[in-house]
């Protein structure tokens, strides 16, 4: 009888949990660093080519050659890393990915001039286009990943509104072409597997493994 209270009120306070809660019942991930993969699949049973591979790069290419770069950034991405995982949650996006996309972008914002571009015409460590968003916040703000992201988070909704046969890796990778280039550009299967998204997933897997 009293394992029976006990499991009843475990279930109450769980539920009350989930209901005052809506973003973090089930993906803290503080709670569960190994499991959390947010609400668009598990980037880790997701297969990539990694970087691209020609005549001039045959050496840093393919899995081996995202996770060498992936690791040139890790020293700079990581002071960020319980602010990703923060913004993450609260879009319910996995932070490996978000890892990533900084990686890939800004380096970190190793490469940043006051946080825009050698162009200027990209602001923030996940490089929002002037000519498309308004970027708010200093360049590795809080202000600024939670706009990115949930600019991210958009498009992948979006994308599942569009394609909505299509299954959750090709809704993710949808959603970061779309992120990256524009809703336009995604039209068929075949649009969103890019080098672009192969060198990002396996940077994220990488970014996995090491604590995002």
């Amino acid at each position: 009888m009293l394992a029976s209270v006990v499991f009843w009120g475990l279930v109450a306070l769980i539920g009350t949990s989930r209901g005052s809660h809506p973003f973090t019942h089930s993906t803290n991930p503080h709670l569960h660093p190994h499991l959390y993969h947010g609400c668009y699949g598990d980037i880790m049973t997701m297969e990539t080519s990694g970087a691209p591979c020609d005549i001039s790069n045959l050496m840093n290419c393919g899995v081996h050659g995202s996770e060498m770069f992936a690791e040139m950034d890790l020293r700079a991405i990581k002071p960020y890393r319980i602010l990703i995982k923060e913004v993450g949650q609260r879009h319910c996006i996995d932070p490996s990915i978000i890892a990533a996309i900084i990686s890939r972008e800004s380096h970190g914002g190793a490469v940043l001039q006051d946080g825009w571009d050698h162009r200027g015409q990209k602001f923030g460590l996940m490089q929002l286009d002037k000519q498309i968003y308004h970027p708010i916040g200093s360049w590795d703000s809080k202000d600024h990943l939670l706009q990115s992201v949930g600019i991210l988070a958009d498009r992948i909704k979006a994308i599942q509104r569009k394609f909505p046969t299509w299954n959750d890796a090709q809704h993710l990778k949808g959603g970061l072409t779309a992120f990256k280039s524009g809703m336009e550009t995604v039209v068929t299967p075949e649009d969103i597997e890019t080098d672009f998204i192969n060198d990002l997933i396996a940077r994220a897997k990488f970014y996995k493994r090491h604590g995002f």
